[in-house]
């Protein structure tokens, strides 16, 4: 079958025309990371995103009857190649996709002014939920605090939290540190000790320092906030020292396939928090391999195609279709701008219907987004490595909107007045 053949001169080419050429159709550039210290992980998601626009290119001739012209920038998790990536897209694209944290938060404000918006599916500054404030900034469909809320509950469901210590292993980097204001809330309201230990990017591979802590701390539990080289170097370290794996969850980028075969059997009984889930059987499998893989237009592999981050891919390119598509049933034309783009994206229903007409049930919880919500806060599930995949080790979980509302707001606020004058969206009222 000549569907996996490797395209990788072509897309080295594509990525760099990418931010000079003159778009054709819908120019919804994405700012990738296929080198570098965390390709392992951005590769499969590159891949998802990728084949899914391609997908809808060669089905339906795009989306409403254009094409997207989904280039890539490769920034290889630099902040600095970031924002030369943004800056040299930003003309002619409807949305920017920084992927990283530090990325996000450099074009933060550059959207304002720009406007355009950002989608930052799963990442970026949880405060973005804050529709209002955050005007042009999108993190549907959960935050880092959602995230974390939810591993907080799956431990509550395990026994009472209070008195216990956890550590939170995470990289040192915006990303790494980004569920700390919530988890030390939550540490003060329910009673545990929360160990926070930093890996430094030089230390990802090499984390021997970190676990002797973790040995003489003798948490409860480690929380992961890992991405990259860091979730090989921290899994392989809780195998050697014999961490009680069944007492190590991650977020939902340190629940990478590729990183737990590494230990395989051993590595079975940890867990990740995740706003996707994998099925190889679903419809949209099916379409992606008739009219991607098998004309030869995937840069991924069958192993790689049934894994959690590149169906993730899928899923977020998804979102960003069903922005589009909202937008352009809203304003009655194909060729949609960024002003356009932004409606859109407020106004997804992810619902189980409409994830059953894009054959994708069960991939992605429903969510809703609005003017003031530009999260979803749609739940995850708590995943758990069986020795070989990962299979759903619990319902749904839904966030502790709650609790993490007020924090959105005052940071979000806080956030507004350390940038002032910075813009709001007055005319939102809900």
């Amino acid at each position: 079958m000549k569907g996996f053949k490797t395209l990788a001169a072509a897309a080295a080419l594509g990525a760099l025309m990418g931010s000079t050429a003159l778009a054709e159709g819908l120019y919804a550039p994405n700012l990738a990371y296929r080198t570098g210290p965390f390709a392992a992980t951005g590769i499969p998601l590159m891949n998802g995103q990728a084949d899914y626009m391609t997908m809808l290119n060669a089905r339906d001739g795009g989306i409403g009857g254009v094409k997207i012209d989904f280039a890539e920038c490769e920034t290889g998790y630099s902040t600095e190649k970031g924002v030369e990536c943004y800056e040299k897209t930003k003309a002619q694209a409807i949305v920017t996709q920084p992927w990283s944290t530090g990325i996000t938060l450099q074009v933060l404000p550059k959207t304002n002014v720009d406007a355009i918006p950002i989608l930052a599916p799963g990442y970026g500054f949880s405060p973005m939920a804050d529709g209002k404030v955050f005007k042009w900034a999108f993190n549907t469909p959960l935050s880092y605090w959602d995230g974390a809320s939810i591993i907080l509950q799956y431990l509550q469901g395990m026994g009472d939290l209070n008195g216990k210590k956890i550590a939170f292993l995470h990289l040192d980097h915006p990303f790494g540190k980004e569920p700390l204001p919530f988890l030390e809330a939550k540490a003060k309201e329910q009673g545990f000790d929360l160990v926070p230990i930093p890996v430094g990017l030089k230390e990802m591979q090499n984390q021997s320092a970190q676990w002797l802590q973790i040995r003489r701390e003798r948490p409860d539990y480690v929380i992961m906030w890992g991405w990259g080289a860091m979730n090989a170097g921290a899994i392989t370290e809780a195998v050697k020292t014999k961490f009680p794996m069944e007492n190590m969850l991650g977020v939902w980028w340190s629940g990478h396939d590729a990183d737990l075969k590494i230990v395989g059997e051993g590595g079975k009984g940890y867990k990740s928090v995740s706003w996707s889930f994998p099925n190889p059987d679903a419809p949209i499998m099916a379409d992606v391999k008739k009219y991607v893989v098998d004309e030869g237009l995937t840069q991924s592999n069958p192993e790689e195609m049934e894994g959690v981050f590149y169906q993730r891919g899928l899923v977020i390119s998804m979102i960003l279709g069903e922005g589009i598509r909202a937008a352009q049933e809203h304003t009655g034309k194909a060729e949609i701008g960024p002003e356009d783009l932004r409606w859109g994206l407020e106004n997804l229903d992810i619902s189980e219907a409409r994830l059953e007409e894009l054959g994708m049930t069960g991939m992605v919880p429903p969510f809703k987004t609005t003017c003031a919500n530009h999260t979803g806060h749609s739940g995850g599930w708590i995943l758990e490595w069986d020795g070989e995949k990962f299979v759903k080790a619990s319902d749904l979980i839904m966030p502790e909107t709650a609790a993490i509302s007020p924090l959105e707001e005052a940071s979000a606020k806080e956030y507004a007045t350390a940038n002032a004058p910075w813009p709001e969206n007055d005319e939102c009222q809900m």
